[in-house]
């Protein structure tokens, strides 16, 4: 089975919409755009900015501020499911609006929080906030309106979405030297508010076409419990994993090998334009491959370049050449992850499916950092950490193998 940008219909031979339908709405994609850079700019990126002085103020260990912070990101993968759920029945408008304001009284109770529990509380609803308004809403909205065009619509946000540090990594840092962290925190949250909410409360308006029907099928198992389905959330999960430890070590595993750390934070932020470059690509890659064998290709060349990573002590010049290769493929994976429902099972339950899928992924995700580091200390350093992380791509690999669909008639449905 092939997937292709130019399609028009879903995978169960039913009209994509937005392909011969309503178009999709103008305002919504821009809009989109925008949100995505200020939301994980702000919510997202202003933390490790603000980390150090967060801390010197407070006098909360580094360790409990990040545990706040993978907290929040250990809710927002629990929480969506059942924004995917709402998103299929109801569109994107109410839920990304209230994620806005939800992100937003967050933003404001971390910056006046007393104390650490507080503190905690302000990031487990910035954890609802990021469920609500980051990537996959707005993947929901985009897959349902722009149909056969859908790739080319979540390629431009996801490279928006690539600017988001590039954008609000300085600006925090810039704010952070004329006022405190609780006050930079407040202004963040006033431009939030100023930038999210009227976007997704006004641009967000177009009706939500309704849901192509389920393809027809012999086979009662429900899509979330068949093979394929649970075969790639386990292949996703042991990826996400070994993608973000990766991202984290990086640059700890540079200076290992000699880098100083201006040179080391250079290959990240290179890794970092490598990213968005590999998005540019995926739209050819799909159109040119099956859907197994892309999901298997690019988690392979991820594994790939963490073993490069683990194996060639140098000279820097390719190692920093390998981190923006690494880069390349997680742009890719990040657009593979966005369109692995729909090339799979079509757009019906896009919202729900997706929540599912990716809520073991994102707690992976959250974990990796922490984890990453403590498995570097017991292995003995990050050369070993990565020949691990390697492996455990190679297996999600292996995973990935037996995700292909079953013909149409055969495919599952969501529900009994």
């Amino acid at each position: 089975m092939r997937s292709s940008p130019s399609s028009t219909t879903t995978p169960g031979g039913a009209p994509a919409p937005g392909g011969g339908g309503a178009p999709p709405p103008r305002a919504a994609l821009p809009a989109l755009c925008a949100t995505q850079i200020t939301g994980w700019g702000i919510v997202y990126y202003a933390f490790p900015v603000l980390l150090s002085r967060l801390t010197a103020d407070t006098g909360w260990s580094a360790n409990a501020a990040t545990g706040a912070f993978s907290m929040a990101l250990l809710v927002s993968g629990m929480a969506g499911i059942p924004v995917g759920r709402i998103l299929d029945q109801r569109g994107p408008r109410a839920v990304m609006t209230a994620g806005s304001v939800i992100g937003v009284l967050a933003l404001l109770l971390i910056a006046a929080a007393p104390s650490l529990p507080v503190f905690f509380l302000g990031w487990m609803l910035a954890g609802i906030a990021m469920a609500a308004t980051f990537y996959p809403p707005a993947f929901a909205a985009l897959t349902r309106w722009w149909g056969p065009d859908r790739i080319r619509a979540l390629t431009i946000v996801t490279l928006a979405g690539g600017l988001a540090s590039t954008v609000f990594a300085p600006l925090t840092a810039v704010l952070a030297e004329h006022l405190t962290w609780r006050q930079t925190y407040a202004v963040l949250a006033v431009m939030l508010a100023a930038i999210t909410i009227p976007a997704h409360a006004l641009a967000l308006r177009a009706p939500w076409p309704a849901a192509p029907p389920q393809p027809p099928t012999t086979d009662r198992t429900p899509i979330p419990r068949s093979r394929p389905f649970l075969l790639l959330a386990s292949a996703f999960t042991l990826s996400s994993f070994a993608m973000y430890a990766v991202v984290i070590g990086l640059i700890p595993l540079l200076t290992e090998r000699g880098a100083s750390a201006s040179t080391a934070a250079w290959a990240l932020g290179l890794g970092g334009a490598g990213q968005t470059l590999g998005r540019t690509l995926y739209a050819s890659l799909s159109a040119r491959t099956s859907v197994t064998t892309r999901t298997a290709t690019l988690i392979g060349l991820g594994g790939a370049t963490t073993a490069a990573l683990a194996l060639i002590p140098g000279p820097m010049p390719l190692l920093v050449v390998l981190a923006v290769l690494a880069g390349i493929v997680r742009g890719n994976l990040t657009l593979l992850q966005a369109t692995a429902v729909t090339d799979r099972w079509g757009t019906t339950h896009y919202g729900h499916l997706s929540g599912l899928l990716g809520a073991p992924a994102h707690i992976a995700a959250a974990l990796a950092p922490w984890a990453g580091a403590a498995l570097a200390g017991l292995l003995g350093g990050y050369p070993t950490l990565f020949a691990v992380l390697a492996v455990l791509s190679g297996a999600s690999v292996l995973l990935a193998l037996g995700t292909a669909p079953k013909s149409i008639v055969e495919r599952p449905r969501l529900t009994p």
